[in-house]
């Protein structure tokens, strides 16, 4: 099983001395080449997954693997749909920095399903049909009515 490294720490220098701009462009550098180096050391689960997501392959909608979003490196990401998938291995259980990287990637407006490495080996039909149901399904733009107060003439039962 092929066993990702810890995400690289990039020195960036001093404010100050220079322009923001260019420490931007550095950082930005640094995680793209860190996001081509994670496609060519995948996870075992994430090979799996990528097996079915690669090429429009899960109903048409195409996914791309190890992507840049921000400062950020998702697994899977289906930008049409603003979804994104993560295969989870128990380093990831409880996670604060999981917790405030998905808060962060909602607020950009993505939904994240994060889905534990032996579900995508003992459940994949299951892992498979929920990321489905997430792409047919997608939340509402507009949050739900307050107060259980529904539509114009909807009744609740």
């Amino acid at each position: 099983m092929a066993k990702r490294r810890d995400p690289i720490k990039v020195p960036l220098p001093p404010e100050g001395g220079r322009g923001v701009g260019e420490r931007g462009q550095r950082l930005k550098k640094v995680v793209r080449q860190r996001a081509r180096s994670m496609r060519s050391q995948q996870t075992d689960a994430e090979h799996r997954l990528w097996q079915v997501l690669r090429a429009k392959r899960l109903a048409g909608y195409k996914f791309k693997r190890q992507l840049p979003i921000d400062h950020y490196i998702v697994d899977f990401a289906c930008l049409n749909e603003r979804l994104i998938v993560e295969a989870d291995g128990g380093q990831h259980s409880e996670s604060p920095h999981d917790r405030s990287r998905d808060a962060y990637l909602q607020k950009q407006g993505f939904r994240v399903l994060r889905f534990w490495n032996n579900d995508i080996f003992n459940n994949e039909e299951g892992v498979l049909r929920s990321i489905l149901n997430a792409l047919e399904h997608p939340l509402s733009p507009t949050p739900p009515p307050q107060r259980g107060e529904g539509l114009a003439g909807a009744s609740h039962v």
